[in-house]
């Protein structure tokens, strides 16, 4: 009888969850997350038919027990099979409902298999008969119009598309039913709930405090690009940037407009992503400021519990579980955490992604994206906005061309929020550039420049070049910052470099690119390598960025015995020297600027524009190469813990080690504990480092540093360093 089937073994009440209830549940979950982008009918078909298979007798059997079997047998094919027959995309998910999203071809290949297995026949015939009349079958004819396209090549990109959407609605759903049997008290602390229209009557006030009373042109610049965001947000959804220089209030004028245009079109959460750890911790402080912890997710590897161990907040506990899925009103994250979880075939990563239709998504330095992997880049962010009611909103000071044009498949219709970004510029100018890239620097002229004002900063390439000025300015009082430091000390550094600014006292910081796009700081002086010119631009936005100073120096030189990582990076180094080894250098303060070099970039680059073959492989419905082509960070680093503990909280590095030492295994909340605490190595050079007995393996996946980390220079080996471990 159906009702006598379960789903579940006994919850914490002794109560297995029946089969149907189960199936019901799903299915109604599944059917709401999926109408965000106009497919209910196919969640709710999903939803029933996922856990089908779980009818036949030797499933039921091992679910009550009646089995030594450490494994539960196979109950996803008979789904599989019942949806290859309805819509072959939807095979995809229901069989990869625990397991992932795998390749056309490993799935054909299975379900050729089972359709010859007459324990899966039986299984689909039991499944047939348990949901004969309770779900319609979806056809083509209910698929949404935005799977339809111009090109086969697109058009299988966008069924592709759909299929990992439609997964994560399913995965979603799955994981909270099942976590409502088995773990009740948690669906309590996700149901907490804070409205946009309060956050949006929370941030006006706030603004009206903070704006009042404050006088000059900067702040006059700032209201003016406040005033334009707001204005705009009443416009059509769709593709807006936003282009203003440091210091023109982008973080909160962005926010403005997305919570405004939210209210006024309906969409129902902000996500910001941005490049770096250390911008987003940055905003994330400013945005629980503004709103509270309980309405800003900060979700990224570094992010760890303000709590002590043992201690943690409901506020704390709300925010891991809206982590899993991304059900909460304002979402801070990484590029990183965003773009491959739009490409990833793990669950774990897909889940949150039906929680991006219909919201409002700030690309923050949108000028980081990567070039070998930007034409499948923007095919996906075209698609949210076409397809899944998401508005974009590029925010940079430095904006990349990003625009569709003759050659150049990009963004359609992309509206520029500000009137005149131009004249913004013009008014905050605040540094005077001094161009000296047609005869190379020595590392000692670099150092006197450097030493020429009480407080300056230099930036280079690589950490390569960063140990030789630290070399060459050996015996002077200097501060240091790249990714040989662990995350925990970088930002211990940053708060003294602050602390030392605030207070007018000398400092001298000696810094590869980590500091640049986003990170608070304000220098009478900055050096910087020959580079990109939006490293360059970014660079520039940490001199006198506050205005205190009629004009801050930036000093821009070509080091002679300097580094480069290579690819685009030396391209877009090769396009900077063209332009400004020149007698007639161009205006560094001109918006317009950066979409020259940008199209310049673009162009020497368009056949390395999607260096992996993403576009071909997505077309194929090859779930599994694709996620392991999109890599925003190459895969061939090897993070190992550093011995560093920072001010305030010791030993808590060490308790993390010791607790799994004795579980003999590290779980999730462990990896997370020990982010701040880690340094990526090269592949090639941790092998050497093993070799000479540098680092263990602690646990399985868990490495030790046991050589030398310095308090200046971080992580220390005899070994020739590469282009640089993770910039």
């Amino acid at each position: 009888m159906p009702d006598t089937l379960i789903a579940h073994s006994a919850g914490p009440d002794g109560t297995p969850q029946s089969l149907l209830d189960h199936l019901e549940g799903v299915a109604r979950r599944a059917r709401t997350f999926a109408a965000a982008f106009g497919s209910a009918v196919f969640g709710d078909w999903l939803g029933w038919w996922h856990d089908a298979g779980k009818a036949a007798d030797d499933v039921q059997a091992y679910l009550r027990g009646e089995t030594d079997a450490p494994r539960g047998p196979d109950h996803s094919s008979a789904g599989m099979l019942a949806a290859a027959d309805v819509l072959p995309p939807l095979a995809f998910n229901v069989a990869g409902h625990h397991g992932g999203l795998v390749d056309q071809k490993d799935l054909r290949e299975r379900v050729e298999r089972k359709r010859n297995e007459p324990r899966v026949v039986e299984a689909l015939a039991r499944a047939r008969r348990l949901l004969e009349g309770r779900v319609p079958t979806p056809g083509p004819d209910d698929l949404p119009a935005f799977v339809g396209a111009p090109t086969p090549s697109s058009h299988r990109r966008k069924l592709a598309f759909w299929t990992r959407m439609l997964h994560s609605a399913l995965v979603d759903a799955d994981c909270l039913d099942t976590e409502q049997h088995f773990q009740p008290e948690k669906a309590t602390v996700r149901a907490a709930r804070v409205d946009l229209t309060a956050l949006w009557s929370r941030f006006e006030a706030q603004q009206r405090t903070l704006m009042e009373g404050t006088t000059g042109p900067v702040n006059e610049v700032r209201r003016e690009v406040y005033a334009a965001c707001l204005a705009r947000a009443d416009e059509a959804p769709g593709i807006f940037s936003l282009t203003a220089p440091t210091g023109a209030g982008k973080t909160r004028s962005a926010m403005a407009f997305a919570l405004r245009h939210a209210l006024r079109h309906g969409k129902r959460r902000v996500i910001v992503a941005l490049p770096y750890t250390s911008i987003i911790e940055q905003n994330a402080d400013v945005y629980r400021a503004l709103f509270g912890d309980e309405a800003v997710l900060e979700h990224h590897s570094a992010a760890y519990s303000r709590e002590a161990p043992g201690t943690e907040s409901a506020s704390e506990r709300r925010a891991r579980l809206a982590a899993e899925n991304w059900d909460a009103p304002i979402i801070v994250t990484t590029t990183v955490q965003l773009l491959e979880s739009l490409f990833a075939n793990r669950n774990s990563r897909v889940r949150k992604l039906h929680n991006l239709a219909g919201s409002v998504l700030i690309l923050d330095e949108v000028q980081t994206l990567p070039p070998p992997l930007l034409r499948p880049t923007l095919e996906a962010l075209a698609h949210l906005v076409e397809a899944y009611g998401v508005t974009l909103v590029l925010s940079t000071a430095t904006q990349p061309a990003l625009a569709e044009r003759p050659g150049f498949p990009g963004l359609p219709d992309v509206r520029e929020i500000l009137p005149d970004p131009a004249s913004v510029f013009d008014r905050l100018r605040r540094v005077h550039y001094e161009i000296n890239v047609q005869t190379p620097w020595p590392w000692s002229r670099v150092a006197v420049t450097l030493f020429e004002e009480a407080q300056a900063m230099v930036v280079l390439n690589t950490i390569r070049d960063a140990m030789a000025l630290l070399d060459e300015a050996d015996g002077q009082d200097v501060l240091h910052l790249s990714t040989l430091l662990c995350g925990a000390h970088r930002r211990v550094v940053l708060a003294d470099v602050r602390q030392h600014l605030a207070r007018r006292e000398p400092v001298h910081l000696i810094s590869t690119q980590v500091v640049e796009a986003g990170v608070d700081l304000d220098f009478p002086l900055v050096l910087r390598a020959l580079g990109p010119l939006d490293r360059i631009l970014q660079a520039a936005g940490r001199c006198n960025r506050e205005g205190r100073l009629d004009a801050g120096r930036v000093v821009i030189f070509d080091p002679e015995q300097g580094g480069l990582p290579p690819g685009a990076y030396t391209a877009g180094t090769s396009v900077t020297r063209t332009l400004l080894a020149t007698d007639s250098p161009p205006d560094l303060d001109d918006p317009e600027l950066p979409l020259r070099y940008f199209r310049l970039l673009y162009g020497n680059l368009r056949e390395a524009l999607d260096e992996e073959n993403i576009l071909d492989k997505w077309a194929a419905f090859n779930f599994e190469q694709v996620a392991r082509a999109y890599r925003l960070i190459p895969d061939d680093t090897v993070p190992v813990v550093v011995p560093y503990d920072p001010p305030g909280r010791p030993g808590v590095r060490q308790a993390v080690l010791d607790r799994i030492q004795r579980q003999r295994q590290a779980f999730r909340p462990d990896y997370r504990a020990l982010q701040p605490f880690l340094v990526s190595l090269r592949a090639r050079l941790h092998e050497q480092a093993v070799a000479q007995h540098l680092c263990e393996e602690w646990v399985p996946g868990v490495w030790v540093w046991h050589g030398a980390y310095d308090d200046l220079r971080g992580l220390q080996m005899e070994l020739p360093l590469l282009d640089d471990p993770v910039i």
